[in-house]
């Protein structure tokens, strides 16, 4: 049988390559605990060809391989803006925790911050990934000028889902992935709703948004849920 003839890579192909073995090592090990040499080694290459792609050294293909990772988390939430707000959440909470799950190591060292590794040009990476997502999320709610009571309420429910993921992977992935999905996306109702009682801006918009929503769906279900609780707490005023 005729071996495969050997095909050399394009310029573009091998960088891709290089990017993607240091992202699966990045993705499981912190940063400073991954070496040129071990990236040469998974990629099957010599410590000079990594150089000759990436001359900036290790620092250099963290930031592009950082890069990589940013990207695919912007996609998370890249939903298309039809259905329930609840299921929009939902799918892209699948895919962001999906990379969390896959990226556990690396995803706590870039967030939690310390590593050798990080720079202002990392820092602007990460935060560029919150903005990009929170962006995402208020087109969802169809908020053409959000104002500052909105958008505070949205980063900051981004914030809550960094956290919740870090204190994921702390807690050895407990809960259950579609648990903690779930409560994530109660806690944006929740979030949303609060914000709602005192901003008429985002008043308008959830009402807007609980419009679509079915009464057997995640928000039908949290508000029958919580009705007993705060009925209790306000007779007890």
């Amino acid at each position: 049988m005729t071996a495969p003839a050997y095909r050399r890579l394009t310029v573009e192909e091998r960088r891709g390559q290089l990017i993607t073995t240091a992202l699966v090592l990045f993705a499981h090990n912190a940063p400073e605990d991954v070496s040129l040499d071990d990236v040469a080694a998974a990629a099957g290459v010599s410590r000079p060809l990594v150089y000759r792609y990436f001359p900036g050294g290790k620092q250099q293909l963290y930031e592009a391989a950082l890069g990589s990772a940013a990207d695919e988390l912007r996609q998370c939430f890249a939903e298309p803006q039809t259905g329930p707000l609840s299921r929009r959440l939902s799918r892209a909470l699948d895919r962001y925790l999906a990379f969390v799950d896959g990226h556990d190591a690396g995803f706590a060292a870039l967030l939690q911050g310390g590593s050798v590794a990080e720079t202002s040009r990392t820092d602007a990476i990460v935060d560029g990934v919150r903005r990009a997502a929170a962006e995402q999320i208020l087109l969802h709610l169809g908020a053409r000028e959000p104002g500052p009571r909105l958008r505070m309420m949205v980063r900051t429910w981004i914030a809550a889902v960094e956290a919740a993921s870090l204190i994921w992977l702390d807690e050895d992935k407990q809960p259950p992935l579609e648990e903690l999905r779930d409560w994530l996306v109660d806690h944006f109702v929740a979030l949303l709703a609060a914000t709602a009682s005192v901003d008429p801006q985002t008043a308008e918009v959830t009402r807007a948004a609980l419009a679509l929503e079915r009464p057997d769906g995640p928000v039908g279900r949290l508000a029958r849920r919580v009705a007993p609780v705060v009925g209790d707490a306000v007779h007890l005023m």
